[in-house]
């Protein structure tokens, strides 16, 4: 059996809640079934897609956690996203049939191919599917209008609390703690997508230490206080 094409069936896998539409019936989920029919592993460091591949598919990660970037004008690798277990990754090759971007993996990973031109062809047959298709689209709009207002309107505490607040969130929907995380991206990378030099990440982190707000030993981070990082995103207003 080759190793990077697996058989999988979404109606058996425990993540489908998340990157599945909720509600279809058991003829809809036998025809998903065989369209999602395989999986890829990833290694970490390698690349799930590269910036001018053809776009085919779309993937679910069902295991591990990538980072998308493109390369600057002057050679610079930007981050513009973080991408784990249950979210899609692939929408940037629609436009154009060509993806945009670098998907790399941060982590040993397993993604479930989405052959697109079968799922648009499914979302033609049954609604339910359409519509979550244009969720998973709108989210990513909404999450770069996100990104926009993260850069060009908060201070560096703001912009990595955030970024904390929204990272522990997303894993707690997955079944994870709700205050202990493992960064599996670097400094550096949270600095590129979050618009800071590395010095400042670093300090930053050191100063919600201080504070008492989290706990840090390398890439584990315990969030001592939530509170403490909602009031830096939205501070109380002055009286």
């Amino acid at each position: 059996m080759d190793v990077q094409s697996i058989k999988v069936a979404c109606s058996s896998c425990n993540l489908r809640e998340l990157c599945l539409p909720m509600g279809l019936n058991p003829d809809e989920m036998d025809k998903l079934d065989h369209v999602i029919s395989s999986r890829r592993r990833i290694k970490r460091g390698t690349a799930l897609f590269n910036t001018g591949d053809k776009f085919t598919s779309l993937f679910a990660v069902r295991s591990g956690f990538f980072k998308t970037c493109v390369t600057t004008a002057d050679g610079r690798d930007q981050v513009t996203g973080f991408q784990m277990t249950g979210e899609i990754i692939g929408l940037d090759g629609i436009v154009s049939d060509h993806h945009s971007c670098d998907a790399i993996a941060l982590e040993d990973a397993e993604v479930c191919v989405m052959p697109f031109d079968q799922v648009e062809e499914l979302s033609r047959e049954f609604t339910t599917l359409q519509h979550h298709v244009h969720k998973i689209m709108s989210r990513e709009i909404v999450r770069d209008h996100s990104v926009m207002l993260l850069l060009g309107s908060m201070r560096a505490e703001e912009r990595l609390a955030a970024f904390l607040l929204n990272l522990v969130q997303r894993l707690h929907a997955r079944g994870f703690s709700q205050s202990e995380l493992i960064l599996r991206m670097t400094r550096e990378e949270i600095g590129s997508y979050l618009g800071m030099k590395l010095e400042t990440v670093s300090r930053t982190f050191s100063k919600f230490v201080e504070d008492g707000i989290i706990e840090v030993k390398q890439r584990y981070v315990r969030i001592k206080s939530t509170e403490g990082l909602k009031q830096i995103v939205n501070p109380p207003a002055s009286r």
